[in-house]
């Protein structure tokens, strides 16, 4: 299997008001206030940030894409997303924070409530590749900086991941910002991550 991402025909929630669709390519234009979280820590939950993705029954495969983007407000963010519904979902981005340093992480949100691992890494990094991969109800984020090497992030589960699923990018401000985000390279393939064989209980 390997197959555009577009070709698979995704579908906008909250489609932004700037965004332009062409060939392999989504250039975003955020809007301000706009985010996914729930809960935790912080107490509200916001579910307004743009989500465009596709629906699939296929329980293993991997998805890569490419991400650019011109952040300067903190928390603006743009990356790989598993919108479910608005209590179960999961996203991977770099989030900006000052112009020292800025956030590679992921959130897992599940029957409502977010959690956030994070890496710090420096504010002038202004690219990033992904590759989520799906194995049943198991799921897989890795990053990289020159779409070759590729790093784990983390392995997680969703309560409400086996079956039919929805997947693909998006792009928030959540505090005053507003910036270009731009994906290329998307691309939807055989599951890159393998099954662990070597793994035995004592």
């Amino acid at each position: 299997m390997n197959i555009g991402f577009l070709e698979m025909k995704p579908e906008w929630i909250r489609k932004p008001e700037n965004v332009v669709v062409t060939g392999n390519s989504v250039e975003i234009i955020t809007e301000r206030g706009t985010d996914l979280w729930a809960r935790t820590y912080y107490g509200f939950q916001n579910d307004n940030a743009p989500v465009f993705q596709v629906k699939t029954d296929e329980e293993f495969f991997s998805f890569n894409v490419k991400t650019q983007f011109e952040s300067k407000d903190r928390f603006d963010q743009c990356g790989v997303v598993m919108y479910l519904d608005s209590d179960n979902w999961f996203k991977a981005s770099i989030e900006y924070e000052n112009e020292r340093f800025q956030r590679l992480g992921s959130v897992v949100t599940n029957k409502g409530y977010s959690d956030w691992a994070t890496t710090d890494i420096p504010s002038d990094i202004k690219e990033m590749y992904y590759r989520f991969s799906r194995r049943k109800s198991d799921y897989c984020i890795e990053y990289s900086y020159d779409g070759k090497d590729y790093r784990q992030m983390r392995i997680f589960h969703m309560v409400q991941g086996a079956g039919s699923i929805s997947f693909g990018i998006y792009a928030c401000s959540p505090t005053t910002g507003t910036y270009k985000a731009i994906f290329t390279d998307m691309q939807v393939t055989d599951c890159t991550w393998k099954a662990d064989n070597n793994w035995k209980e004592n």
